[in-house]
Order: structure tokens, then sequence, then C-alpha cells
């Protein structure tokens, strides 16, 4: 599994589940490189699309745009990726 190096992957009880789960294996990305975490990009994009620059009276207005976004990456999942 690869992952970023936040300090939740590398606590004791992840570390314990690992040591029992030997057929998993961690593969931890360079710190500070958000670039090569693809997961990134899409929160990236999201913000720019639904928060950006855009004020909301209420927080089930984000949610609802929120939703409707990711139903549209849901929708084109490969062309999606391809962007990423």
């Amino acid at each position: 599994m690869i992952l970023d190096n936040g300090r939740i992957h590398h606590a004791a009880q992840v570390q314990d589940f690992l040591k029992q789960h030997h057929r998993l294996q961690f593969v931890f990305l360079s710190k500070y490189s958000p670039d090569l975490n693809l997961i990134e990009g899409l929160w990236k994009w999201l913000k720019s699309d639904v928060v950006h620059n855009v004020f909301y009276k209420k927080f089930y207005h984000i949610r609802i745009n929120v939703a409707a976004f990711m139903k549209r990456v849901n929708d084109k999942s490969l062309e999606i990726i391809d962007r990423l």
C-alpha cells in the first residue's frame, strides 16, 4: 500500500497490525511531496471548483456541491484518472 508520511500511518496500532498481517507492506512517499499523491490533485480540483471564491450561507450548500462534484468524478472516473 502506498501512503504519504502522515503521523497516523506510523502509529503503534498500525505497526501492530502490520506485524500480524505480513502480506501487507507499506511504501511511504517522500516527505513533503504532495505532487506524488494523486488524491492531493483531486482535493485541489474540488476546492477550485466548489469552494474557491464562493460564499455559502449554509453548510449543507457546500455538501450539495461537493456531492455533485464527486458524482461527476465517479461518472467519468477514467477521464479523471488521466487528468490527475
